[in-house]
């Protein structure tokens, strides 16, 4: 009893509801999923789940095809995403928190609101649905989710660089590219990660923009989990996690090494 009254009048005691929290929303389904991943329906353990989807050629071509339209939903969304954060901590260019505000503002609302938005827009201008509409909803989704970290890391950049990079003849091209660009990386890093990961897993925003005519690999998922295929669905989400996973792994060595990488020259 003593025990349990120093811990619960200690400050570690703060961190008890966020534990409970994590161990039923976070562990507990993570460990579901690897038991159901690697057992069959009776409970027996067994790779099938996993040699079905290597030998199911649909599903490699459902997950390939998904890594392809994240990479491109990420590669428009940073193209897109670092002029306009680079705007927005600009204090010559943006004199005002209104436009921030107005980058932020999506992020407020429900995605699916955004994205029946969309296919209501496209409707209004009588555009089809499909693949081009599947990667702007993509892109209008997560693009904020881009725009903020890299523009949290260049409001905080130390500005001394920039500055001793022009007073050694530096003109705005190379002091962009040695300096700035550099020095914002753990924020683009940041952004990728927020952007990639999101898009590989979605569902929603295909079945939507596309009327279920393109199938993402989130689709897949839900789809097997729906018709209570458990344990193939469970390998299949394994298989995403992990590949979250390894992304997430690249992105802190790229964090590191730019870190240790010394100087900007």
């Amino acid at each position: 009893m003593n025990k349990l009254s120093v811990f619960f009048s200690s400050r570690k005691s703060w961190t008890l509801p966020y534990i409970i929290f994590s161990a039923i929303f976070v562990v507990i389904p993570l460990l579901l999923i690897v038991v159901y991943a690697f057992t069959d329906d009776n409970g027996h353990l067994t790779l099938e789940n996993f040699e079905k989807f290597f030998t199911h050629h649909e599903a490699i071509n459902t997950f390939v095809y998904s890594i392809g339209i994240a990479i491109i939903t990420t590669l428009v969304c940073l193209l897109l995403g670092y002029p306009a954060a680079w705007i927005l901590s600009n204090s010559k260019l943006n004199r005002s928190k209104t436009l921030v505000v107005l980058f932020i503002l999506p992020m407020w609302i429900n995605i699916l609101v955004r994205t029946l938005a969309t296919v209501a827009l496209f409707d209004f201008f009588s555009m089809p649905l499909g693949e081009g509409a599947l990667i702007f909803g993509m892109v209008y989704n997560f693009i904020p989710f881009m725009i903020y970290p890299i523009y949290n890391t260049l409001q905080k950049m130390d500005h001394s660089y920039i500055e001793a990079a022009q007073d050694l003849g530096a003109n705005p091209i190379q002091v962009f590219f040695k300096a700035v660009l550099p020095l914002s990386m753990p924020g683009v890093m940041s952004g990728i990660m927020m952007v990639f990961m999101p898009t590989i897993s979605t569902f929603a925003i295909a079945e939507l923009l596309t009327m279920n005519n393109i199938k993402l690999f989130g689709t897949t998922i839900q789809e097997n989990i729906n018709n209570s295929m458990w344990n193939y669905g469970a390998a299949l989400s394994l298989i995403m996690l992990l590949l979250i996973a390894a992304t997430s792994l690249f992105s802190t060595d790229d964090k590191d090494n730019t870190n240790e990488g010394g100087g900007l020259w």
